[in-house]
C-alpha cells in the first residue's frame, strides 16, 4: 500500500470513527422500524420520519426526504426493507448535491491576489479558534504561507487560544490589546501578510450574539477595511458551528447568516454526539456549502467535506 492509499484510508477511518455515535444511534432505530416488516409502509415511513428528526435532520428536510422515499416506493411498487437504508443514503447524497454542497476542490491561493483573506465567525465555545489553528496547520503542511488575526478583542482567552495555536503551528499572530478595534486588527493582519507575500490570512472575530445589529455592524467593519488592503477581500466568511448542539446549530446559522454573508460553513464536535444529521439539515435550510467537518481534537481531525463518503460512512456503503 503506497503512502496516498494508506492516508485515504487513515481520513475515512477517522471519519468512521467520528460518524460512529450519530451511525449507531441511527441504525439501531431503524433496525427496530422495520423488525418483523418486509417491505416499506406508511408505518416504516412514519417511524423514518421520526429517527431523522430525533437525530436532528430537522423537520423540513425530513419531510423533502420522506417524500422522495414514497415517490421510490410508489414507482417501484414494492421496496424491501432491506433496501431502506440504500435509499436514504442515495436520497440524502442527492440532496445535498442539490442544496450547492458539491465536494470543494483542492484549495488554491490565486497568484495575482494574495493573500487569500478567511474571515471566521461563530458564538464563542463551538471551536472557532481550534478550527482556525487547525486550518493554519493543514495550509502549512501544503506549503502556504499563513498569518492569524487576533480581531476578538472582547475577550483576553480568545487572544491567548489563538497565540497558543499560532505558537503551536509556527505561524506569525497579528494581535493588539484586549478591547482594541477589531477591525483595526483585522487591517494589520491583512497589511502584515500583504507586505510578508503570504499565501493565506484567517481572521478571528468576536462570537457575540446579544445584538444583531451591533454584530452586524462589527463585521462589515472588519470587512470593509480589509478590502482597501486586498480587493474582493474577505474571500470567504467561514461560520464555524458545534455540530453536538443539533437544533441550537440552526439558530445560530440563522443569527450569523442575517448578520453578514456566509458563504462556507464549519461543523466541529461531529465525533462526541449522536446528532451528526445536523449536517444534512444546515445543508439544506441554509444553501450555504458545508466546507469542513470537525472528527477529533486531532490536527488532522479537521476534514474537507466530501458528500457521498460522508453519507456513506452515516448509513454504510
Amino acid at each position: 500500500m503506497g503512502f496516498f492509499d494508506r492516508f485515504t484510508k487513515g481520513k475515512k477511518e477517522t471519519l468512521d470513527k467520528g460518524l460512529e455515535k450519530t451511525k449507531e444511534n441511527i441504525f439501531s432505530k431503524i433496525t427496530r422500524a422495520v423488525a418483523g416488516k418486509s417491505k416499506v409502509d406508511d408505518e416504516v415511513l412514519d417511524e423514518l420520519e421520526e429517527i431523522l428528526v430525533t437525530s436532528d435532520v430537522g423537520v423540513e428536510t425530513t419531510l423533502k426526504v420522506i417524500d422522495r422515499i414514497e415517490e421510490r416506493v410508489a414507482r417501484d411498487k414494492y421496496v424491501g426493507t432491506d433496501e431502506l437504508t440504500a435509499i436514504l443514503r442515495d436520497e440524502i447524497v442527492n440532496l445535498l448535491t442539490e442544496n450547492n454542497s458539491e465536494d470543494l476542490a483542492e484549495f488554491t491561493v490565486p497568484e495575482d491576489n494574495k493573500p487569500y483573506v478567511i474571515m471566521v465567525v461563530g458564538v464563542n465555545g463551538v471551536g472557532k479558534t481550534t478550527t482556525i489553528g487547525k486550518l493554519a496547520h493543514q495550509f502549512k503542511q501544503k506549503g502556504l504561507s499563513v498569518y492569524l488575526g487576533a480581531a476578538d478583542t472582547f475577550r483576553a482567552a480568545a487572544v491567548e487560544q489563538l497565540d497558543v495555536w499560532g505558537r503551536r503551528v509556527d505561524v506569525p499572530v497579528v494581535k493588539q490589546k484586549m478591547g482594541a478595534d477589531p477591525a483595526s486588527v483585522a487591517f494589520d493582519a491583512v497589511n502584515s501578510a500583504k507586505a510578508h507575500n503570504a499565501d493565506v490570512v484567517i481572521i478571528d472575530t468576536a462570537g457575540r450574539l446579544h445584538n444583531k445589529v451591533n454584530l452586524m455592524n462589527e463585521l462589515t467593519k472588519i470587512k470593509n477595511v480589509m478590502g482597501k488592503i486586498v480587493p474582493d477581500a474577505p474571500h470567504e466568511v467561514l461560520l464555524v458551528l458545534d455540530g453536538s448542539t443539533g437544533q441550537n446549530a440552526f439558530e445560530q446559522a440563522k443569527q450569523f447568516t442575517a448578520a453578514t454573508e456566509v458563504t462556507a460553513l464549519a461543523i466541529t464536535k461531529l465525533d462526541g454526539t449522536a446528532k451528526g444529521g445536523v449536517v444534512i439539515g444546515i445543508s439544506d435550510q441554509f444553501r450555504i456549502p458545508v466546507k469542513y467537518i470537525g472528527l477529533g481534537e486531532g490536527m488532522d481531525d479537521l476534514q474537507v467535506f466530501r458528500r457521498k463518503e460522508f453519507v456513506d460512512s452515516l448509513f454504510g456503503g
